[in-house]
């Protein structure tokens, strides 16, 4: 059997897509910090009738990537995808984030995927095939408020993958690298994350079921695009900010603030999972499966075609700037 490695694969859009690949025929290997999370997913993925292996590793750290890397060649054979999905936030200002908040976003979100895509190319460069994937976001390209390190992270790592994939085509290599740029997901990321802010979190709407997201990715392995937009929300956000991004400032300033809120106060002295993980939230799905949708649009901006994209980009962005006008 194929086998696919997932980092970040105990919980959310992760673990959602550990399960998606195992129901597709595929051994998995998960890496995570939790050793209670990654016994209950291995335990979930077996239940499908594949091999699995999960492995505690901070993806910030380079010396355990390695050997994590290691031992799933070692135990489980030729890795054929690797999937760089671990991630963590604090939402807060800027302002009120201290440096070491600041760089564990960036050394987790990041660094995670550097160390993560150094060990795929290692393996897969032994083996001369392989196809690398990087969990990105809307974001990526459209930055919102209280979210300044994970934006910069998933910006950062956009950048990174350009670079890596012109230098695969510069050696002729066989490896494929696919970023998949997401929306807004119902993951446990809005329960254990750091919150900075008086109220609890939520993602900005439209939500989808990290289900949906899953299969999108697995479509991504199987096409092997050079980036995959995944949702209406993600296309709206890469063209919009393309031709409007002063626009999109300002409305971003105004619908991103309030919209990552909700009415209820953030509890003093919540655990969060910036640093050491945080038992009991080791699932697929948060807590908005009442306005998750579970379908979802993928697009390859390469096969739509700019003419396609940019007049999809003028209607949504005319129905948002409707939208936003009647909320006024």
């Amino acid at each position: 059997m194929p086998l696919v490695v997932v980092t970040g694969g105990t919980a959310g859009v992760g673990r959602a897509t550990a399960l998606c690949f195992a129901q597709h025929g595929y051994d998995v290997a998960v890496i995570a910090r939790s050793q209670q999370g990654l016994t209950a997913t291995i335990k979930e993925i077996e239940s499908t009738g594949v091999r699995a292996l999960g492995m505690s590793a901070d993806v910030a750290d380079t010396g355990q990537m390695e050997d994590a890397a290691t031992q799933i060649v070692n135990t489980l054979g030729p890795v054929h995808v690797w999937i760089n999905a671990a991630m963590c936030t604090v939402i807060s200002p800027f302002t009120e984030m201290s440096q070491q908040e600041y760089q564990r976003v960036t050394d987790v979100t990041y660094h995670g995927v550097i160390n993560g895509t150094r060990e795929a190319l290692k393996i897969m460069s032994a083996q001369n095939k392989g196809h690398i994937i990087q969990i990105g976001s809307a974001l990526a390209y459209r930055s919102i408020p209280l979210q300044s390190a994970y934006c910069g992270a998933k910006a950062a790592i956009r950048g990174f993958t350009d670079a890596l994939r012109s230098e695969l085509i510069h050696s002729k290599s066989t490896i494929r690298l696919t970023m998949v740029h997401l929306p807004a997901v119902n993951t446990p990321q809005f329960e254990w994350s750091r919150n900075k802010l008086p109220r609890t979190t939520r993602p900005v709407a439209p939500v989808y079921q990290p289900e949906a997201i899953a299969e999108a990715i697995y479509k991504a392995s199987l096409l092997a695009p050079r980036e995959l937009w995944v949702g209406i929300s993600t296309v709206q956000s890469i063209l919009g900010n393309m031709f409007f991004p002063g626009w999109l400032d300002k409305l971003m300033s105004q619908k991103a603030w309030g919209g990552q809120m909700q009415s209820e106060p953030h509890p003093i002295n919540e655990d969060d999972n910036l640093y050491t993980p945080v038992e009991g939230h080791h699932t697929s799905k948060g807590k908005f499966s009442g306005e998750a949708k579970d379908s979802v649009i993928a697009i390859d901006p390469a096969r739509t075609g700019k003419v396609a994209l940019t007049m999809f980009s003028a209607v949504f962005c005319a129905l948002l700037w409707r939208k936003s006008g009647r909320k006024k």
